[in-house]
């Protein structure tokens, strides 16, 4: 049987490396995401909605605020430095934002094992709660840093 890896360590010692691998996702860098916070198991994201993110009705698209919940999650998902993926999302939309308005998002980690992880997302507009996302990834048994033989 191998050595336990213990990630909250991992995550404390590799926190530069980590934070500049998730938040470098062009993606997100193109719709204008900035990764705020990153802690083990929580991140948070903000966007600044600009006029082109918007429907038919001059409300914020909901894919917008999806690839801002998804950013978050992923990052959070990622925070220990082992290669995570979604495996699946769910998402419900509770208000609306408009052009102009800044939202965020928060990402907590609900539970890990091994190979799952579980995560609630609140996507904010001020104190508005605007939209929730509950989602799953799948741990991989890799880590996306280097790692030292010890650990």
């Amino acid at each position: 049987m191998g050595k336990r890896i213990d990630e909250l360590q991992i995550h404390e010692k590799h926190y530069v490396q980590i934070r500049e691998q998730v938040k470098n996702d062009p993606y997100a860098q193109a719709l204008g995401i900035q990764l705020t916070k990153l802690e083990a198991g929580f991140a948070e994201a903000v966007l600044d909605v600009q006029s082109h993110m918007v429907n038919a009705y001059r409300t914020v698209h909901g894919a917008v605020i999806y690839a801002l919940a998804d950013h978050a999650f992923s990052a959070a998902c990622n925070a220990y430095g082992r290669t995570s993926l979604g495996l699946s999302t769910t998402i419900q939309f509770i208000e609306s934002a408009k052009p102009g308005d800044k939202i965020v998002a928060r990402t907590t980690e609900i539970k890990r094992n091994y190979r799952t992880g579980f995560y609630r997302t609140d996507i904010y507009h001020g104190q508005n709660l605007i939209a929730t996302m509950d989602a799953v990834s799948y741990r991989k048994g890799q880590f996306f840093i280097e790692l030292d033989e010890q650990e």
